[in-house]
C-alpha cells in the first residue's frame, strides 16, 4: 500500500533541511531548461519539477527566472574559470583540452546558441562581469606569447576567438559536421580525427622560431635563470 503523496510542505522542509543539496538541484535543473528553450522560453514550473521542489522555494533562493538564470551565469563562468587554471600552455595541448571539455558540457554551448538568438546584439545579462572573463582570456593569451607558446605577432583576441570556434563549433552545429565529414560529433571516430587535427592546428600556433620555446623558457624560470 502506498503512502500519501509528499505535499508543498513537506517538500519545503526537506530542503530547508539540506539548502546546499537543493541549490545544486535547481541549478543543475535550471541549465537543462535555459539550454532547452532559452531564456525567455524557460519555465519555472517546469526547473521546479525537474528539481524536484515547489516554485515557492525556487523564489526563496534566487528571487525570480532573471536572478535564477544570473546564478547559472555565475556558476558556469567559476567552472569555466577552474578549467582555465589547468589548461596547458601550449596550444597543441590546450586545444584537445578545451574540446574534451566541451563534449562534456554541451548545455552550456546550447544555452549560449539561444541567447545569441533572443539578444541578438543587445547586451547580454551579466554583461560587464563576462567581458571581465572574456578580458582575462585574452590576458592568458597574451601572457603565453610572451612566454614563447603563442606566435607574439597574432592579435591575442583573435586568437581566442579562434580557439573557442575550434574547440566549440563542430558541437554548436552537429548537422553542419555530418554534412561535411559523414559523422556526427558524438561519434567516438570524429572524436579521434578532431584531436588530431586540434593538435595539427595548435603547432600552426606556435612561435615560428622554435615550436618549444616556452618549454625553455619554462624552464630556465624554474632554474632561476630568468626572471
Amino acid at each position: 500500500m502506498k503512502g500519501p503523496a509528499p505535499t508543498e510542505n513537506s517538500q519545503w522542509k526537506g530542503s530547508a533541511r539540506d539548502p546546499q543539496r537543493t541549490r545544486e538541484q535547481i541549478l543543475s535543473a535550471a541549465l537543462k531548461e535555459f539550454s532547452a528553450k532559452g531564456f525567455a522560453g524557460a519555465r519555472v514550473d517546469v526547473i521546479a519539477r525537474r528539481a524536484a521542489i515547489n516554485k515557492r522555494m525556487l523564489y526563496h533562493y534566487f528571487g525570480d527566472k532573471a536572478g535564477l538564470f544570473r546564478e547559472v551565469l555565475r556558476r558556469k563562468m567559476a567552472q569555466r574559470a577552474a578549467w582555465a587554471a589547468g589548461s596547458p600552455d601550449d596550444p597543441a595541448e590546450s586545444l584537445p583540452y578545451w574540446f574534451e571539455l566541451a563534449l562534456q558540457d554541451t548545455d552550456w554551448i546550447r544555452l549560449q546558441q539561444w541567447e545569441a538568438l533572443q539578444a541578438g546584439k543587445g547586451k547580454v545579462m551579466d554583461e560587464e562581469a563576462r567581458c571581465k572573463a572574456a578580458a582575462a582570456g585574452v590576458e592568458n593569451i597574451r601572457s603565453r606569447q610572451k612566454r614563447g607558446y603563442i606566435a607574439p605577432e597574432l592579435d591575442p583576441r583573435h586568437v581566442l576567438l579562434a580557439m573557442v570556434s575550434l574547440t566549440t563549433y563542430a558541437l554548436a552545429f552537429p548537422q553542419v559536421v555530418r554534412l561535411i565529414t559523414g559523422l556526427c560529433p558524438d561519434d567516438p571516430r570524429f572524436r579521434v580525427e578532431r584531436i588530431a587535427f586540434l593538435r595539427w592546428m595548435g603547432t600552426a600556433l606556435r612561435p615560428r622560431n622554435g615550436e618549444r620555446m616556452g618549454e625553455e623558457i619554462a624552464r630556465q624560470e624554474n632554474q632561476g635563470l630568468i626572471e
